[in-house]
């Protein structure tokens, strides 16, 4: 008798803790479309963390990581997802660990995720990144494969944002390619800085206000000068 008592007192609870359960993402769905419609972030990560507690899944967890990448909180995307590489991640898991790692300035480990990007889904975007990423980490050659695939592929429509003045701008991706072709052959011929200003000035052609590309060509024309004095 005991023993069915008991019986029948597990099941009433767990019956009725499925249906708070239930009430709850519920709950958590309808706050989470509403924090949307508000336009609150900090509310809509708040209700998707506890939609992913009680009912958890690969595309609620990336979504949750997503939505704290655009909220620019990088470390906080990558606990959410986890920092290894892992051949079994969506597409966008791939990219909120590429973009926050390089954000937390991990240029190594995001390079990683940019290459597995690539060879998913090849762009001149992902290329570009690929290309800044391996002039930071020494690979010139490598940079030059990028950069060139990046040149044949970008079109006219492409932008990249730049952020080195106060406001922010963008700026044609081709033009910003053969920026970083002028870096790349400056580092790998220290001798020519002639063909490095011409391949910049490439680049300003394209796109006259870039002004990463004028600040690159000044330092490099008073490389040259100190140079020719010496």
């Amino acid at each position: 008798m005991k023993n069915l008592v008991f019986a029948f007192l597990l099941f009433f609870g767990l019956g009725v803790s499925g249906q708070d359960n239930k009430e709850l993402q519920d709950h958590f769905e309808a706050y989470y479309q509403q924090m949307r419609t508000q336009g609150d972030i900090n509310g809509v990560i708040n209700a998707m963390t506890h939609l992913n507690i009680l009912a958890p899944s690969v595309e609620r967890r990336d979504t949750l990581a997503y939505l704290y990448l655009n909220n620019n909180q990088h470390l906080q995307a990558l606990n959410t997802i986890g920092f290894e590489t892992n051949p079994t991640d969506s597409d966008m898991a791939v990219h909120i660990k590429a973009v926050s790692l390089k954000s937390l300035n991990q240029p190594k480990r995001s390079l990683e995720q940019f290459e597995i990007l690539f060879k998913r889904k090849p762009s001149a975007y992902v290329a570009y990144e690929l290309a800044d990423l391996k002039i930071q980490t020494g690979d010139n050659v490598g940079a030059s494969v990028n950069i060139e695939y990046g040149i044949l592929n970008a079109t006219d429509e492409m932008k990249h944002a730049f952020y080195e003045r106060q406001q922010p701008y963008e700026v044609s991706l081709k033009a910003a390619f053969y920026h970083l072709k002028g870096l790349v052959q400056y580092n790998m011929n220290k001798d020519d800085i002639d063909e490095a200003i011409a391949t910049i000035d490439e680049a300003l052609k394209i796109d006259p206000s870039f002004n990463l590309a004028s600040l690159s060509k000044q330092a490099l024309e008073t490389r040259k000068s100190e140079e020719e004095g010496n």
